[in-house]
Formats: structure tokens, C-alpha cells, sequence
């Protein structure tokens, strides 16, 4: 049990992960009070609930390879507090015009995109961070106890939610969250500068966005899990939509039943990622069989017939994206050269994050269409696509690898065998 959270030894780290707790928290009360706040300004549209998702990861997709750069150039945990700061004003903003009454959906939109803006930068920045906390043996221990954090904070958050829409409305929400910044700000101010993991900054230069990705083409065990995420987070990872629509126009619930789903999701995905903190380090085949699992569990969730059967099968849902997005961020992070870190997690980020402004109106407006259950399956058979084509692929590059090796082998052994026989040594001319 102790090695599950080793990462928690470092006084560092602990001051992160418990400022990331409750500023997560604040978080998923916002996405939720938010989702809430679309759906009344739009009338129950997927399609406005998409688009505001959209907004809110289309910086991702225009600025997150530049979030790659600067992780590498600025010190990373100045650059953090500035992140935070940032979108702890975008969070007030919507509060206050929420309380006013006088929101419209065009402003959330507005503030979900700049609150994206922050997140482009500071994606990157703290996914690099970790291994300066912890090093390099404790990465995929920390990432896994990241994700395990997160998840913490979907269970609490948008439970609270729930019950705090219904009770005071979705402003406060909003307040909660522009608060919850300031445990991550105090958690990295207490820090301790000389305990960090600090590697030589890079200088600026021209030419160095296009080096991460040059260094990303060319490493081929970095290109499947980038690939698998892209097309998971795209297509799979709509769970903000889907569930919101499912909840509402299938299953006629209210707040609290929304905030119960993504709360199970978040239950499954936190079961996930403490198994994944016993692991030291991911393997291939680890990154194929979870985004298969996950692809089916999704199918099966837009097939339920009731809202107590989706709540169950979410469960898996959660505990397979999880094991495989915290195994592909670990697997790409330890295959990366340090100085070279920032920029590969701002690709990384970008695949990940990035394709959210495609996907989620896409599933929004199919979901809004053809019915809420089709978003899902959708999804679903994207990762599943996904992962037998990479299987496919791979399958594919080692048979030729290993036909190669024949031939090379064979090649040598009838060079050897054309060869003279050697002359003893002790014959003379």
C-alpha cells in the first residue's frame, strides 16, 4: 500500500496534490453549474452545450504546441501560478454576471474560451512539472495519483453541485471555483525551490516548435499512444455532453441525477488510476487492451434501457479511460528526453485536449439529431476503431521487423558460408 502512494514522501508534491483537490473540485462544480447554465440560456440544446465545450478546448488546438515551448523555456512553477491566477478570474467573471442575471449564452462562450486560453498553457507546464517534483523513477506513480486526484474531485464535485444548483443556483457554483484556485497558488508558493528536479531551461531560438514535433515523428513508440489519445479524447471523451443530454431529454432527470452520473463515472476512473499507481512502467500492450475496454464499455452504455443500468456500466467506463489515459501519459513522458519533455506533453495535450472542439459539436449535434444514446456509441466505436487499428498497425510493423532480422541473419550466414577457410596458424607458406 505504501508503494501505491510513494509519490506522497516528497513534501513538494504533497503541496500540490492537495492545492490540486480542492481547486479540482472547484472545477467540476463549475463544468457542471455551467453545463446547467447552457442548457436553461439555450433551451435544452446539445448543440449550444457542444459548442460552449468546443470553446472552451479550441485554445488547446491553436496555442498548445506554444505551451509546450514555454514549459520548456520558463521556470515551471511561476509559470503555474500565473495560469492559475488567470483562470480564477475567468471563473469570477461568470459568477458575477450570472448572479447579475444578466448572462447570456454568448458570454459563457466568451469566458469558456478564454478560460481555455489559460489551460493551453498550463496543460503542458503541469504535466512537465511533475517528474521536476518527484523525478524520474516516481513518474508514473505521481501521474497515476494525478489522476486519482482528479477523479477524487469529479466524485466530490459534481455531487455538490447537485445539490447546490437546486438549492442556490449555479452562481455560487462559479464563486466556489474562483476561491478553490488559491489552494494550488498557496500549494506551489510553500514549495521548497531547491527540492525540485530542475533541468537547464531552454533558450529562446528559432525553430524550436518545429524540433518537438520533428522529435515526436521520430520516435515511432511515442506516435501510438499520441494517436490513441487523439482519437479517444475526440470522440470518446464527451462524457460533459452526452451524459448531460441522457440525463435530461432520456431519462428525465434533474441536476442532482446529472451530478450522480458524473460522480459514478468519476467512482470507476478513481479505481482506475490507484491501479494504475502500482504499476512502474506501462507497457504497449497495457495502452491497447484499456482503450478496447473502454470503446465497448461505451457502446454498452448507449444501449442501457435505464438510468439505474447506465449508472453501472459507467463504472468500467470511468475505470478503463482512466487506466489508459494515466498509462499513455506515462508511457510518453518516460520515453521523452527532459529537455525535450514540455513540448512533447504540448503535443500530447493538443491531441488529447485539442481535438474536444471537433468532437464535441459533432457529438452534440448528432446526439441532439438521432438521440442522446448515439453520442455515446459513437464514441465508443471510435476507440474501439482506434485501438484494433493500432493493434493492426503494430502487428504489422514487428512481423516485417522480425522479417528483416531473418534475412539479415540469413544473409550473413551465406556470406560466412562463401568465405575461404581460414589457414592454421601454425602452416607455413
Amino acid at each position: 500500500m505504501s508503494e501505491m502512494f510513494r509519490s506522497l514522501r516528497v513534501r513538494n508534491y504533497r503541496l500540490f496534490a492537495s492545492g490540486q483537490l480542492v481547486s479540482l473540485a472547484g472545477t467540476w462544480m463549475q463544468r457542471t453549474a455551467q453545463d446547467w447554465l447552457v442548457l436553461r440560456l439555450s433551451h435544452n440544446s446539445g448543440a449550444a452545450i457542444g459548442i460552449t465545450t468546443g470553446l472552451q478546448f479550441l485554445p488547446l488546438l491553436l496555442f498548445g504546441l506554444y505551451g509546450g515551448v514555454i514549459a520548456d523555456r520558463f521556470p515551471k512553477r511561476k509559470l503555474l501560478v500565473g495560469t492559475q491566477s488567470f483562470m480564477a478570474l475567468c471563473a469570477l467573471a461568470l459568477g458575477i454576471l450570472d448572479a447579475s442575471g444578466q448572462v447570456t449564452l454568448y458570454e459563457v462562450y466568451v469566458l469558456a474560451f478564454l478560460l481555455g486560453v489559460g489551460t493551453a498553457v498550463d496543460n503542458p507546464v503541469r504535466q512537465a512539472f511533475v517528474s521536476e517534483m518527484v523525478g524520474v523513477r516516481d513518474v508514473a506513480n505521481a501521474i497515476s495519483l494525478n489522476s486519482a486526484t482528479f477523479n477524487t474531485s469529479r466524485i466530490i464535485g459534481p455531487a455538490l453541485a447537485g445539490v447546490l444548483i437546486e438549492s442556490v443556483g449555479t452562481s455560487v457554483l462559479f464563486f466556489c471555483n474562483a476561491v478553490s484556485f488559491f489552494a494550488v497558488i498557496a500549494g506551489l508558493l510553500l514549495m521548497r525551490e531547491e527540492e525540485l528536479h530542475s533541468r537547464a531551461r531552454l533558450k529562446r531560438a528559432k525553430g524550436q516548435l518545429r524540433e518537438g514535433l520533428r522529435y515526436v515523428w521520430s520516435r515511432k513508440e511515442l506516435l501510438v499512444p499520441i494517436f490513441l489519445v487523439g482519437v479517444v479524447g475526440t470522440f470518446g471523451l464527451n462524457f460533459q455532453v452526452t451524459l448531460a443530454l441522457m440525463d435530461k431529454t432520456v431519462f428525465h432527470r434533474g441536476a442532482a441525477g446529472y451530478g450522480f452520473l458524473t460522480a459514478i463515472i468519476a467512482l470507476g476512473s478513481l479505481a482506475g488510476a490507484l491501479a494504475g499507481a502500482r504499476r512502474e512502467r506501462p507497457k504497449i500492450a497495457t495502452l491497447l487492451a484499456t482503450v478496447v475496454a473502454f470503446g465497448a464499455a461505451e457502446i454498452a452504455c448507449g444501449l442501457m434501457p435505464s438510468y439505474p443500468l447506465l449508472a453501472l456500466l459507467l463504472l468500467p467506463s470511468g475505470f478503463f479511460v482512466i487506466s489508459f489515459s494515466t498509462a499513455a501519459n506515462s508511457f510518453v513522458q518516460l520515453n521523452s528526453d527532459g529537455v525535450m519533455r514540455g513540448r512533447v506533453m504540448g503535443v500530447y495535450m493538443l491531441v488529447f485536449l485539442g481535438g474536444t472542439p471537433l468532437g464535441a459539436p459533432v457529438i452534440g449535434w448528432l446526439s441532439q439529431s438521432y438521440g442522446a444514446r448515439w453520442g455515446l456509441i459513437i464514441g465508443g466505436l471510435f476507440s474501439l476503431g482506434a485501438g484494433a487499428l493500432a493493434a493492426g498497425a503494430i502487428a504489422l510493423h514487428r512481423r516485417d521487423k522480425f522479417g528483416r532480422a531473418r534475412k539479415s541473419r540469413a544473409a550473413t550466414a551465406r556470406d560466412a558460408g562463401n568465405l575461404p577457410a581460414p589457414v592454421p596458424q601454425d602452416v607455413q607458406p
